[in-house]
């Protein structure tokens, strides 16, 4: 039997919208201990965020994290998946699009995240980048 994407993604997505701050989002980040933020503008998805966007694209770059919106510093050309698809879809699409997060959508709305990590659990419980990503937040 083959696992589908919805078995081990992350689900219900932290969102907020493009025009809110950097700072904002990693005070979400932090608060929720995740790294990823999916932008929603009128329902519709966005962009993403994380947590190395907003240091490489947002503090390296000397943005004020405060006055910068999320939206200047985001991804947004998205490659998504369905819940319903293969978990070997979500392998592939993570390789060959060399990304770490992929959203995961449903009938337009985000559902979930899968990450590399979601993969690592899924593919080796027992592997070193299973165990990092199942281990609690190091506040």
């Amino acid at each position: 039997m083959t696992r589908k994407i919805r078995d081990i993604m992350t689900p219900l997505p932290v969102v907020m919208t493009p025009l809110e701050s950097v700072a904002s989002a990693a005070r979400l980040m932090r608060d929720d201990a995740i790294g990823t933020v999916l932008l929603l503008e009128d329902g519709v998805l966005y962009g993403i965020v994380t947590d190395r966007d907003i240091v490489v694209r947002g503090i390296a770059e000397g943005h004020d994290p405060e006055t910068t919106r999320v939206g200047d510093i985001c991804s947004e050309e998205l490659v998504v998946l369905s819940p319903d698809e293969d978990v070997t879809e979500a392998m592939r699409v993570i390789r060959q699009c060399a990304v770490r997060r992929v959203p995961v959508v449903e009938h337009g709305v985000p559902v979930g995240v899968v990450s590399m990590g979601d993969l690592a659990l899924w593919q080796d419980e027992g592997s070193a980048l299973a165990d990092v990503t199942a281990a609690p937040p190091n506040n």
